[in-house]
């Protein structure tokens, strides 16, 4: 059946808006960006942790919540670490002279941990010095020594990249009754940390091993809870006769021993038995 030329032009026309009509919508699509909603997550999803790093979403938000409260001033000394750092609830105390002491330990951390947040908790707060504790979870984990000396090589690399006149000093993975199956392990890495850090100008390796160990080659309980495993008063007399001598003070005066060119410290015995026992809160 033919078609007139008047029939045929309105379905030409017809189908020519219809074209015309399919174009724009194409080139607004093309030309508007997709809902975020769709195409781009959330703010507070991109702020999320990754997974291996998700168990620490609350203690990441309590450190951003106190830095808001009051940001500490740049220049002071910053412990970071794992549980043995967090639970020293007298730091400032034992270490007064100090005008500025900054606690960042997160319990159950591992030094890889340490490493992945060393911009949240080192950098932005622009430290002289930071006394780092870290390496016994990693162990405890199945993370080889050479697996923890990575990751403190690459910690301190990054704090010596942004922050290159500030110290760093290792304190050495103690030993405690409950992981003395690990001791091997803990004297390897040590040893690999301590021939690292001898080798990097600004660094100390701190050693509480050595003070911390009996004379029959095991840990001395009595500087334990009742855990076995994070230390009591005793304990943390120990650390603060170890650590001061390492400080620097807010001038620059303070003492800067290198780990081999100075031996193990520890307190007087006299001292260490006059301290309350009992682990920490």
């Amino acid at each position: 059946m033919s078609l007139s030329p008047s029939r045929f032009s309105c379905r030409g026309r017809t189908a020519v808006a219809a074209f015309c009509a399919a174009l724009l919508l194409a080139a607004g699509a093309w030309a508007t960006p997709a809902p975020a909603s769709v195409h781009a997550p959330a703010a507070e999803e991109t702020a999320a942790l990754p997974a291996p790093f998700a168990r620490w979403q609350s203690s990441m938000d309590a450190f951003a919540a106190a830095d808001k409260a009051g940001l500490p001033q740049a220049g002071g000394v910053l412990f970071v670490g794992s549980s043995t750092i967090r639970l020293w609830t007298d730091l400032r105390e034992d270490f007064r002279q100090l005008p500025v002491v900054i606690n960042r330990g997160f319990g159950g951390s591992t030094m890889a941990d340490c490493n992945y947040f060393v911009k949240r908790l080192v950098l932005q707060y622009r430290p002289r010095q930071v006394i780092v504790y870290a390496g016994d979870n990693d162990l405890a984990e199945g993370r080889s020594p050479a697996q923890v000396l990575e990751s403190l090589r690459s910690f301190a690399g990054t704090v010596r990249g942004e922050l290159p006149d500030t110290r760093i000093s290792y304190v050495s993975i103690k030993p405690s009754p409950l992981r003395s199956a690990l001791l091997p392990q803990i004297r390897e890495a040590n040893g690999l940390i301590a021939d690292y850090l001898r080798g990097v100008p600004g660094t100390d390796y701190i050693d509480i091993f050595s003070p911390m160990m009996a004379a029959d080659g095991q840990p001395r309980a009595e500087l334990f809870g009742p855990d076995r495993l994070h230390m009591n008063a005793a304990g943390y007399g120990l650390w603060q006769s170890a650590i001061r001598p390492y400080l620097q003070e807010a001038e620059g005066r303070g003492t800067r021993m290198q780990a081999d060119a100075v031996p193990a410290l520890a307190p007087p015995a006299a001292a260490v038995q006059g301290l309350v026992a009992g682990s920490r809160p």
